[in-house]
């Protein structure tokens, strides 16, 4: 593949960065998929300029790939302090600040509302039957409730 005092040619590195897309796609992650445009690249330059020598063209393979990484790390979605937090499969937590009115009292801090077509069980303060309370988080499939005094409404 490499002649003797030519070095590479333009199309190995297209090879090369071809190669490197097929590995991205058969591997997760996207580290490879840059380093395949440096690769495309430095033959796209190899190509424009064919007396390049060999050395040169691995040096600037080298700074391209340092350079898409580099833009990659840039350009990639920042990760939220709370993406492990995001609700996923906790249906109670979309309910959190609704005001429900209690299907059955609160005893010893258990007791139950009925939420669109579901009955919940709900924790908090001991309270009859009827009244008001606010969700204010949930564990599990428990809401935590609070009382609403009845002035609030």
């Amino acid at each position: 593949m490499i002649e003797a005092g030519l070095g590479m040619l333009f199309w190995h590195w297209w090879v090369l960065g071809f190669a490197l897309i097929v590995v991205e796609v058969l591997t997760p992650g996207t580290f490879c998929f840059w380093v395949g445009l440096a690769a495309f690249a430095t033959g796209a330059i190899a190509w424009a300029f064919p007396a390049l020598a060999l050395p040169a063209q691995i040096v600037l393979f080298a700074l391209l790939s340092l350079a898409a990484v580099a833009l990659w790390f840039r350009l990639r979605p920042l990760r939220t302090p709370n993406a492990d937090d995001n609700g996923l499969n906790q249906r109670g937590r979309r309910y959190v600040g609704r005001v429900l009115v209690l299907s059955e009292a609160i005893v010893n801090g258990i007791g139950q509302v009925r939420l669109e077509d579901t009955v919940w069980r709900v924790a908090g303060p001991d309270l009859p039957r009827g009244s008001r309370v606010r969700v204010t988080g949930s564990e599990g499939a428990t809401l935590r409730v609070e009382a609403v005094s009845e002035q609030a409404h």
